[in-house]
C-alpha cells in the first residue's frame, strides 16, 4: 500500500537499540520518519501494554495551572513528540486513560489524525493496512463518571467511547447522552480494578494493542499492577520545578514502590530531534 508521510519536517536521529531483529515491522515509510523500526510483540492472554509520555528535566509532566495544564505546554507543542504520539495512537487497538486528561484537554479526541493532521491520510492507511478500525475506542477511567457531555470526544459520532467506573459513577455514566457510541463498564467496590479492565479490552474489545496515555495516577496503578510493557517518554529541556503553593506532579502519582519491588525501567532505543529525547523502555518487574 502507497503511503506518503510527511513527517514532522526531518526524521528523527536514532542514537542507539538494543532490537537485533531483522524481521520489518513498521511501513517503510514511517521507518524512513523513524529512522528505524517498531515492531510490537503480541499476547496469547493479553494485550500489549505501551504508554506514552513527556517529562521535564525533573521528572515533572504538567504545570498544572489553568490553561497550561496539558502535556503540550511541556513540550512546547513539539512536532516531533506530536507525530510520535500520531503514531503510537495509529497503532492502537484502544487508547486508555484518566478522566482528569480528559478534564484538562476537553477538545481533545485521542487520534492519530487529531494530534497530527498533516498526516492524517497517511496514519488512516496506516490502520487500515494493520487490520484496525479508523479511530480506536477511548478508554476513560473514572471513580465518579463526572464527564461533561460537552467534551469533543463525545460529540463525535465517529468516536467510541468506554467508560470504566466504579458503582460511585454507575448512573451517572449510564445516563450521559452524546453523539459518540458510548459503552459502560463498571466495577464493584471503591476502585476500577485495572487488571480486570485490560482483559476485558483483550476479550470483549479485542485490543491486542493498549495504549496508556496516563495521567500519573492511572500510570502508578498500571505498574504497580505490572501491566505496562514498554515505555515511550519525550524527554524536554524545560525544568518545572515545584512549590508548596504550586504543586506539580511527576511521572508517578498514588503509589510508593520500596527498593524490593520497584519495577525498572529499561532502556531499549533512544532518538533525537534537536533539543528533545526520545526514549523508549521494556518495563521490568521484581515480584
Amino acid at each position: 500500500m502507497l503511503m506518503r508521510v510527511n513527517g514532522p519536517g526531518a526524521p528523527f536521529q536514532l542514537l542507539f537499540t538494543d532490537d537485533s531483529n531483522n524481521e520489518l515491522s513498521l511501513h517503510e515509510n514511517f521507518r524512513a520518519v523513524l529512522d528505524g523500526d517498531w515492531r510490537i510483540p503480541a499476547f496469547p492472554d493479553k494485550p500489549y501494554v505501551y504508554t506514552n509520555f513527556a517529562t521535564a528535566r525533573d521528572g515533572r509532566v504538567s504545570y498544572n495551572e489553568p490553561g497550561i495544564s496539558g502535556g503540550g505546554d511541556v513540550t512546547g507543542f513539539n512536532a516531533h513528540d506530536r507525530w510520535l504520539m500520531g503514531l503510537l495512537r495509529a497503532r492502537a487497538d484502544c487508547v486508555l486513560m484518566g478522566d482528569g486528561t480528559l478534564e484538562i484537554e476537553r477538545d481533545h479526541l485521542w487520534t492519530a489524525q487529531h494530534i497530527a493532521p498533516d498526516d492524517a491520510e497517511a496514519f488512516t492507511a496506516l490502520r487500515q493496512h494493520e487490520g484496525l478500525a479508523p479511530y480506536p475506542p477511548i478508554v476513560f477511567v473514572s471513580y465518579e463518571a463526572k464527564f461533561d457531555p460537552g467534551c469533543g470526544v463525545f460529540c463525535d459520532s465517529n468516536m467510541h467511547v468506554v467508560i470504566a467506573t466504579t458503582r460511585h459513577g454507575a448512573d451517572r455514566a449510564r445516563a450521559l447522552k452524546c453523539a459518540a457510541k458510548l459503552d459502560v463498564i463498571v466495577f464493584d467496590g471503591d476502585a476500577v480494578d485495572l487488571t480486570r479492565l485490560t482483559q476485558m479490552l483483550y476479550s470483549d474489545y479485542g485490543s491486542r494493542r493498549l495504549l496508556c496515555e496516563g495521567g500519573p495516577r492511572v500510570m502508578g496503578g498500571m505498574l504497580a499492577a505490572g501491566l505496562i510493557d514498554e515505555e515511550f517518554v519525550t524527554l524536554c529541556p524545560s525544568i518545572i520545578g515545584r512549590s508548596p503553593d504550586r504543586p506539580r506532579p511527576s511521572y508517578i502519582e498514588g503509589m510508593a514502590f520500596s527498593p524490593a519491588n520497584a519495577p525498572q525501567s529499561k532502556p531499549f532505543s533512544l532518538r533525537r530531534a534537536s533539543d528533545m529525547l526520545f526514549l523508549q523502555t521494556k518495563v521490568v518487574y521484581r515480584r
